[in-house]
């Protein structure tokens, strides 16, 4: 379906699958390995969710990271982390965390959730383009108070962790692959329009609610989701997150609702275009630059002298 007006229409939408990660969390996957290239610069999104510790205080202890960018932005509960650069402390509610690995870094991340035991957050995934795979490793930490809040006139609420809209930058600067990062909540009845940048890749993940994501007036939730936008089926109910992935073409892409509000995490990247050898917490560009990835890693080399 080409755009209208210069809307970005659909091209692909799927639903977050359960699957379990770590040393034994239960989560449920956006999207990963299997949905490569189509979100480059974009790797991985898994929605972490609970109100049971028992699905994930075993937490994701020590491992290493290369050639990636990890941002975890949590929306209730505690994430206590620690790494082999000797940072320690937690991202709280409302906090992210953008943590560039580059050459290497060895880390632990273990979910305590809040007082009653609930645990609700995201981690996204992103690839460093080859020049930069062995940078230094970095830290963007943000706190909630740090992250500006923005509302519109078309009843649309929106935390910009990374980007711009309008005249207001989120904290997150300087990143590679040139992103953005919005968590966009819009009133029942209402509408939200965004300038996207052209040719990156964007895509929502519907948090909570019901919305329509293009002019093809199919709606999308966190519980009802399109299996193939091409067949033009009517969605299926799945209970799980909808992963709305946009058209390159288009200059903007608007939300609207009708009886419900919705919420969803908006995001945009450059493509990197370049290839990637992926096995689990390590992306290299080739196989001979994993297989010496883990090779330093076994033989106690992985971390490099920063500078």
């Amino acid at each position: 379906m080409q755009n209208i007006n210069g809307q970005r229409t659909i091209k692909k939408i799927w639903k977050s699958e359960p699957t379990i990660e770590g040393a034994g969390v239960h989560l449920n996957r956006a999207f990963g390995f299997h949905e490569l290239p189509l979100l480059d610069p974009f790797l991985l999104l898994d929605d972490f969710r609970s109100e049971n510790p028992e699905d994930y205080k075993a937490g994701f202890p020590w491992h290493p990271h290369r050639g990636i960018e990890t941002i975890t932005y949590v929306l209730d509960g505690d994430v206590e982390h620690g790494d082999s650069m000797g940072h320690h402390g937690h991202i709280g509610a409302g906090d992210v965390q953008w943590m560039t690995a580059g050459s290497g870094i060895i880390h632990q991340e273990m979910p305590k959730g809040n007082r009653s035991g609930e645990m609700f957050g995201f981690q996204l995934w992103a690839n460093l383009p080859a020049h930069a795979k062995m940078m230094s490793p970095r830290y963007q930490g943000i706190t909630q108070q740090e992250i500006p809040l923005i509302k519109t006139q078309d009843g649309a609420s929106i935390k910009v962790i990374c980007g711009r809209v309008n005249d207001t930058q989120g904290p997150v600067q300087n990143v590679m692959i040139d992103p953005e990062y919005l968590d966009v909540a819009v009133l029942a009845g209402k509408s939200f329009t965004h300038i996207v940048k052209p040719n990156h890749t964007v895509f929502a993940y519907v948090i909570e609610g019901e919305a329509y994501f293009d002019p093809a007036r199919l709606p999308f939730s966190h519980d009802t989701v399109g299996v193939n936008y091409f067949d033009m089926q009517p969605p299926c109910s799945c209970g799980n997150g909808a992963l709305v992935l946009y058209e390159k073409g288009g200059s903007h892409i608007t939300v609207t609702t009708d009886k419900h509000p919705v919420r969803f995490l908006l995001v945009s990247g450059k493509p990197l275009n370049e290839p990637i050898a992926w096995y689990g917490p390590i992306v290299m560009n080739t196989q001979d630059e994993l297989r010496i990835a883990f090779q330093e890693y076994q033989e106690g080399l992985f971390i490099k002298p920063v500078g």
